[in-house]
This record gives C-alpha cells, sequence and structure tokens, in this order.
C-alpha cells in the first residue's frame, strides 16, 4: 500500500515538472517574440527620426513585425509540413532549412514595390485622406495578425493572404462605408474558398494514383521505380522552375508564358539527364517492397520543401509588409497612393525576420498538423502534395483565379487522405466479396457485410476533427478579420479624437 502511495505521488510529480517546464518554454517563447518587436520598435524609431507622423510609423513596425511573426507560425508549415510528416526531414532540420530559404526568397526576389491595397480590395480615392488611410491600414494588419495569431492557437493552417484581405475590406467600410469595397474582387476571393482546396485535393490524388498504379501495384516495383521516378523528378524540376518564374521570381522579373515553358522544359531535361542514371544504380539490388521504394523520393521531397520556401517568402512577404509599407509612405508624404509604393530595406527586413523568427518560435505546431495529424504522409504522398501544390497554383494563376496556397496544400493533404480511404474501401470490398461468394455463391457485398472493425479502419485514414476544424477556420477567415478590424478602427479613431 505504502508503495502504491509513493508511485502515485512521485507520478504526480512528475507530471507537475513536466506541466511546469512546458509552461516555461512557452513562456520562453513570448519573451523572445517581444523582444524581436522591441527590436523593431528601436529600429524604426532610428530610421524614421525627423520624419512627419513617426509614431505612426513606429506602430506600424511594431504591427508588421507581428503579422510576420504570426505568418511564420502559421503559413510557413505548408511547405516543410508534409516533409516532416513522412520523416524526410526532422523537425530541425525542416525549421532551419525553411527558415534560411523564406529569408532567401523575400531578399533575393521580394521585389522592391508593392500594391499599396491588397489585391484592390478597397477604392483609396474614397477615403479622405491620410489621416484616415493610415489608421485603416493599421487596423487591418492588426485584426489579420491577431486572427492567424488565433488560428495557429487552435491548430487551424488558414490564409494569410485572406486574413490580410478580410482586414483591408473591414477597415476600409468602417472608414468610408460599403461602397468602398470592390465586390467583384471579394467574389471570385469567395470562390476561391472552395476553388482552391479541390483542386488542390483533385491533383494531389490524381498524382498519388499515378503513382500506385505505375510503381507500387507492379509486380516489379523496382523496375516500376527505375522508368518512372526520373520522370517524376523531371517533372518536378520543371514544374517548380515554372512556379519559381510565375510566383516566386515575380517581383523582380515578369517572363511572358512562352519563357517560362521553354525554361521548365530546358530545367526538366536537364533534371532527367542526371537523376536517370543516379536512379538506376540505387535501385540495383533493392528488394522489391514499397518501403524501398519510398526511399527514393526523400531528396525530391525535401528539395520541393526547400522551393516552396524560397516561393513563399518571395511571394507572400508581401503579406506583412504591404500595409506597412503603404502606412510608412503615406504617412511620410502625406498623401495616398493608389497604385503602388517602395519597401524601404528595414520593412523588408522586419517582414523577412518576423517569418524566420515566427517559424523557428511557433511553427513546430502547425507544421505537426499539416505533416501528420491531418492524414499519414510517407515521402510518395508527400512528394505529391508538394507537386501538387505548385501545379495547382500555376494552373490557377494562369486562369486568373485568386487561389490561396494554404488552402491548395491542405487541400491536397485532404486529397491525398481521402483518396487513400476510397482506396482502402474499395479493396476491403472487394476482398471481403471475395469471402461472402466462397461461402454464399455470391458475387457481390453491400456496406451492411462489412464489420464495423472494417469500416472503421478505413475511416480512420483522414481525420475529421481537423478536417472541421479547419473548414470552419476557411469560412470564417475573411469575415472575422474584417470585424476585427472594423472593431479596431473604430477603437482607434475614438482613441486620437
Amino acid at each position: 500500500m505504502y508503495k502504491e502511495t509513493l508511485s502515485k505521488d512521485l507520478g504526480k510529480f512528475a507530471q507537475l515538472e513536466s506541466a511546469t517546464s512546458e509552461t516555461a518554454k512557452n513562456f520562453s517563447k513570448v519573451g523572445l517574440a517581444v523582444l524581436f518587436l522591441a527590436v523593431v520598435w528601436v529600429i524604426a524609431n532610428a530610421v524614421t527620426t525627423g520624419l512627419d507622423n513617426q509614431a505612426y510609423i513606429v506602430a506600424a513596425g511594431v504591427i508588421g513585425g507581428y503579422m510576420a511573426l504570426n505568418i511564420g507560425a502559421n503559413d510557413v508549415a505548408n511547405n516543410v509540413g508534409p516533409a516532416v510528416g513522412a520523416k524526410s526531414l526532422t523537425m530541425f532540420g525542416a525549421l532551419i532549412m525553411a527558415g534560411i530559404f523564406e529569408s532567401a526568397g523575400a531578399f533575393i526576389a521580394g521585389g522592391d514595390v508593392v500594391s499599396t491595397i491588397s489585391k484592390g480590395i478597397i477604392n483609396p480615392a474614397l477615403l479622405p485622406d491620410q489621416t484616415v488611410f493610415v489608421p485603416a491600414m493599421m487596423s487591418a494588419l492588426l485584426a489579420a495578425a491577431l486572427w492567424i495569431n488565433i488560428a495557429t492557437w487552435v491548430g487551424a493552417p488558414v490564409s494569410t493572404t485572406h486574413s490580410v484581405v478580410g482586414g483591408v475590406m473591414g477597415a476600409g467600410i468602417a472608414a468610408a462605408g460599403l461602397g468602398v469595397v470592390d465586390w467583384a474582387v471579394m467574389s471570385k476571393i469567395a470562390a476561391s474558398w472552395v476553388i482552391s482546396p479541390v483542386l488542390g485535393g483533385v491533383v494531389a490524388a490524381l498524382l498519388l494514383a499515378f503513382v500506385k498504379s505505375r510503381i507500387i501495384y507492379q509486380e516489379d516495383k523496382v523496375a516500376g521505380a527505375k522508368r518512372w521516378v526520373p520522370i517524376l523528378v523531371a517533372l518536378m524540376s520543371g514544374v517548380f522552375t515554372a512556379y519559381l518564374c510565375m510566383k516566386g521570381l515575380k517581383r523582380i522579373w515578369n517572363p511572358d508564358p512562352w519563357m517560362v515553358i521553354a525554361i521548365g522544359s530546358a530545367v526538366a531535361a536537364i533534371a532527367y539527364a542526371i537523376v536517370n542514371p543516379r536512379i538506376a544504380r540505387r535501385a540495383e539490388g533493392m528488394p522489391n517492397r514499397n518501403k524501398s521504394i519510398r526511399e527514393l523520393f526523400h531528396i525530391p521531397l525535401i528539395c520541393a520543401a526547400a522551393l516552396l520556401s524560397f516561393a513563399h517568402g518571395a511571394n507572400d512577404v508581401a503579406n506583412a509588409v504591404g500595409p506597412l509599407a503603404a502606412v510608412v509612405d503615406s504617412a511620410a508624404s502625406g498623401m495616398i497612393s493608389a497604385k503602388k509604393v517602395g519597401i524601404p530595406n528595414w520593412v523588408l527586413f522586419v517582414g523577412a525576420a518576423g517569418i524566420s523568427i515566427g517559424l523557428l518560435l511557433f511553427g513546430p505546431k502547425l507544421i505537426r498538423t499539416v505533416g501528420g495529424q491531418i492524414t499519414r504522409l510517407n515521402p510518395m504522398r508527400a512528394y505529391c502534395v508538394a507537386l501538387s501544390a505548385a501545379i495547382t497554383v500555376i494552373i490557377a494563376t494562369a486562369m486568373g483565379l485568386p487561389v490561396s496556397s494554404t488552402h491548395i496544400a491542405v487541400g491536397a493533404i485532404f486529397g491525398v487522405g481521402f483518396f487513400r480511404e476510397w482506396q482502402t474501401s474499395r479493396n476491403t470490398h472487394i476482398n471481403h466479396g471475395k469471402v461472402v461468394k466462397e461461402k454464399s455463391n455470391k458475387s457481390e457485398s453491400t456496406d451492411d457485410q462489412l464489420s464495423p472493425e472494417e469500416k472503421r479502419k478505413w475511416r480512420k485514414l483522414v481525420r475529421r476533427q481537423h478536417l472541421l476544424t479547419i473548414i470552419a477556420a476557411w469560412l470564417v477567415t475573411v469575415p472575422l478579420s474584417a470585424l476585427l478590424a472594423a472593431g479596431v478602427f473604430v477603437m482607434m479613431q475614438k482613441a486620437l479624437l
């Protein structure tokens, strides 16, 4: 009795120690984030000395830094999560690699100009003057950052672009009424809630079906891998080259479509020439089993994660610094620019550094959700997710559809999971049908003939809890960001009066 009591007490002490350690770790992360924002405050004060409306600019700089932290904590998981879930990268390796490539993308290809109003959501000419415009943009940025922070806390990967769009819309309506919003653009964004994940899911499922039929389900899996893996790697190389040309480098170079196709095709041909003999050598002597084939997808998957991170840093840093750059330009000049504004170097630093620091401090939670908690990923499935994300963004961009890369990547993971459910369900029906036929000479099997254990086995491949949480977060992102921004703007205006 005494030993049992002692054992229970020791267990409680161990739990208390673990909880205390976790709490201390969380406080230290928050402390480092606050330290970064303090550094941003110091830098903003130093570089804006003597400018008009310095207080506005400094405050906007801190809010922009907060937004960048949240983008790093939430959005980057879509790029490296599949590779971590497939165990091609460790969590530490993924954080370091993503931090490097995100920063490189922001500084090398982030460009020197951004649109003043994200995606043309509102007409700045309808705002009275810069004394209204500046607080509106600050409210939009703060509201978007708050919503992304909440989404990260509940473990839902959401679109930072949609968060900013909702914030700009809400602040614009609070400042100048419903007429300030371009509702045609907003309808396209609403349509992308459906288009993005469905496109990503369909493309990923088709890719996985192809890989399984041409490699996994072949009698000689190694021969199938020798034939098709070099082609798949070449396809990935060409697609990602086109992706970088169209999205990752668009702020510093905007090539014609034929040039993108030519460059992508050339890179694909070069990649095939390099990879084909290497895959052939690695495949020699490989056991004819699925585990062996998966090993061939590790390196391509890591390369895909790196390229996605580079393109994300180049493309999405504008979500953090776009409204901030608009505030800096308007507060300094006293005018509202309706077209494009320059990005000061310190503003670009806030965006790039904030995304990287947010990723390192708070990114692991969403990386685990995207990489392993929605559905189980192996290197082949994760490869299909990464490739489908790039292909879908390219298709949507060519069609002029305003899609979210976050929705596409997460939709691709769901697509892979649901395809596996359908396939497992089909195989279960077929196998059960054979048993029924042998026992009762019947050739068909129905759902009622499946045991509850068999049904549960294949239905668990996609976790419904995460599905419902993520869909709910997607649906409320724009309206909730808009309401938050409107509320912040009204409070800010009252405080300034």
